[in-house]
C-alpha cells in the first residue's frame, strides 16, 4: 500500500488523520516505530515516559528534534490533549491518567493496528502461552522454504510497523497478551492461540481475563487454527469460521500418528513427515511443528516445501537449546520459560528425570500447577530468585530441592547432583527480571557458568 492508501485507511479504521494529535507512551523499541511511522504519515504526536532517560531518549530527539517528550512521570496535561493513546505493550493500561484520558474521549490505538491498516499483504496472527515465538520462526523458515518473501516480528524481535515493505509476501506475527489486549483493527488471514496456562496474571484478571485477551487474535474473519488438546483453546471456536485443528493426542487434523511403524506428522489419513526428521526435542515441539504445518496450509504454501523447512529448523536460543555435554551430563537452556506451563512442557518431554533449574518472578502465577510436572520428572530442583520460598513450599518434600543465590551458583550445585548419563535443564517457570535484565541474560549467563564446566 502507497502512502495515499494507508492514510486513508487509518482514516476511516481508526479515525486517525492529520488533525490527530497522538499521544505515544512508553518510549522502548515499539514506542520507537510508532514514532517513525507517524512521522512518515504526517501525524503530530508527542512521545511520553515515566522513566527519567528512556533508553531509546537520544535517538528519537536526534532523528526528530522537534518531537515534544515528557519523562520522568506521567503528565496528566499530556493525556488531557490527546485524541488517541498508543500505549506501549509494557505499560499497563490501568495507569491512573490512560484511564482518566480514555474516559474523556481518547482513543486507544496499538502499533498492530496501525500495521494492520498499513498492509494489504495476508497476515498470520500467532499467541498462546509458549510456543509462540518457535511457531513463528519456523512459520518463516517455512516461507523462506516456499520462496515465498515473509517477514517475522511483533512480540519476536523486530516491532510490526518496522517489517513494512511493498516487497513482503507474507507477514508472521507474534502478539502477546500484552498486545492484543489494545488491539481494535487485527484481522488476520490467518491466526492461532496455541495454548493457555497462567502467565501474566499480575497485569490480567486471573485466567479467564488473560485468556479473554488471546482470543482477540480472532477478531475479523480469518482461519482459526485451534490445539484440540486444550480445553480452553478449544472452547475459542466461532462455528461460523473457517477452522482447523492440531494435536498430539488425538487422530484430528494435523496430528501425531503411527503410520508403517514410525511415528509421523499426518494431515488427516496424509503422512507429512517423520517425528525423527523433527530437529527438535520434547512433545511440545512437535506440537509447535503441527501448529506450523496447519497455518502454513491455510495460507497455501507447498507441503513439500513446509515439511523441508522443518527438517532444516535448528530452534531459538534460550528455548530448548542444548549447550553442552560435560562428562555424559546434557546441560539445557530453556530461560524463555518465563511461565509454568512452559516448564512443564519442557519437563513432558523428557523420558528420564532431570535436575531443574528454577526460579525467579512468578509474576502472581500459583506454582502449585507446577508440582505434578515436578514430581514426575524432576530427581531435584535447584532454586533460585525471588520466589524460590514459594516453589519450594509447593514442592513441600515431594523431591529434594537445594536453594542458591544465582544461576550461576544453581549450575555449579546441579554438576555435584547429576551422574553419566543425566541432563540438567534451566527452565525457570518464573519470569527474570528480580535478578536478571532479561531471559537472554539469565540464559547466557547459565551458558557461561556451564562452559566453565567444559573447560
Amino acid at each position: 500500500m502507497n502512502r495515499d492508501a494507508i492514510s486513508k485507511s487509518l482514516d476511516s479504521k481508526l479515525s486517525l488523520n492529520k488533525d490527530s494529535k497522538v499521544l505515544v507512551v512508553g518510549l522502548g523499541d515499539t514506542g520507537f516505530s510508532v514514532a517513525k511511522f507517524l512521522h512518515t504519515q504526517a501525524i503530530s504526536f508527542a512521545v511520553i515516559d515515566s522513566r527519567d532517560k528512556p533508553p531509546l531518549n537520544d535517538a528519537l530527539l536526534a532523528e526528530y528534534p522537534d518531537t515534544p517528550v515528557f519523562t520522568g512521570g506521567f503528565d496528566e496535561a499530556a493525556f488531557n490533549v490527546a485524541t488517541h493513546l498508543i500505549v506501549s505493550p509494557g505499560v499497563s493500561l490501568q495507569e491512573v491518567s490512560i484511564q482518566k484520558a480514555l474516559g474523556i474521549g481518547a482513543s486507544l490505538v496499538s502499533d498492530i493496528d496501525l500495521f494492520a491498516c498499513s498492509t494489504d499483504k495476508p497476515i498470520v496472527a500467532i499467541t498462546g502461552s509458549n510456543g509462540k515465538s518457535t511457531v513463528t520462526t519456523m512459520l518463516g523458515a517455512m516461507g523462506q522454504a516456499a520462496e515465498m518473501k515473509t517477514a517475522i516480528g511483533g512480540n519476536l524481535g523486530i516491532p510490526a510497523l518496522d517489517l513494512l515493505d511493498e516487497t513482503i509476501e507474507l507477514y508472521v506475527i507474534e502478539l502477546s497478551s500484552f498486545q492484543l489486549e489494545r488491539v481494535s483493527s487485527l484481522n488476520a488471514k490467518v491466526a492461532t492461540v496455541l495454548n493457555v496456562s497462567a502467565d501474566h496474571l499480575d497485569r490480567h484478571d486471573g485466567i479467564k481475563g488473560y485468556a479473554k485477551e488471546k482470543q482477540n487474535v480472532f477478531s475479523g474473519d480469518g482461519v482459526m487454527i485451534l490445539n484440540e488438546d486444550d480445553s480452553i483453546v478449544k472452547g475459542m471456536q466461532i462455528k461460523t469460521r473457517e477452522t482447523e485443528f492440531f494435536s498430539i493426542h488425538k487422530n484430528i487434523g494435523f496430528h501425531l500418528q503411527q503410520y508403517k511403524d514410525q511415528n509421523w506428522l499426518m494431515h488427516d489419513d496424509q503422512p507429512m513427515m517423520q517425528q525423527q526428521d523433527l530437529p527438535l526435542e520434547g512433545l511440545h515441539n512437535v506440537a509447535n511443528a503441527l501448529a506450523a504445518l496447519a497455518i502454513g496450509t491455510a495460507i497455501g504454501l507447498d507441503k513439500k516445501a513446509m515439511c523441508d523447512g522443518l527438517r532444516k529448523f535448528k530452534g531459538l536460543n534460550h528455548r530448548m537449546q542444548r549447550v553442552a555435554n560435560v562428562k555424559g551430563v546434557t546441560w539445557v537452556n530453556d530461560s524463555k520459560a518465563t511461565n509454568i506451563g512452559a516448564c512443564v512442557a519442557a519437563l513432558e518431554g523428557y523420558q528420564n528425570k532431570v535436575v531443574l533449574i528454577a526460579g525467579g518472578d512468578a509474576k502472581g502465577a500459583d506454582m502449585n500447577e507446577l508440582i505434578p510436572a515436578v514430581k514426575a520428572k524432576a530427581k531435584s530442583v535447584v532454586l533460585m530468585g525471588k520466589d524460590a520460598d514459594m516453589i519450594d513450599a509447593a514442592i513441600n518434600g515431594s523431591v529434594p530441592t537445594y536453594k542458591v543465590e544465582s544461576v550461576k551458583q544453581a549450575v555449579q550445585l546441579a554438576a555435584t547432583l547429576v551422574v553419566d548419563g543425566d541432563s540438567v535443564l534451566l527452565s525457570p517457570a518464573c519470569a527474570s527480571i528480580d535478578q536478571y535484565k532479561n531471559y537472554k541474560d539469565r540464559g547466557d549467563k547459565f551458558t557461561s557458568a556451564v562452559m566453565e564446566l567444559v573447560a
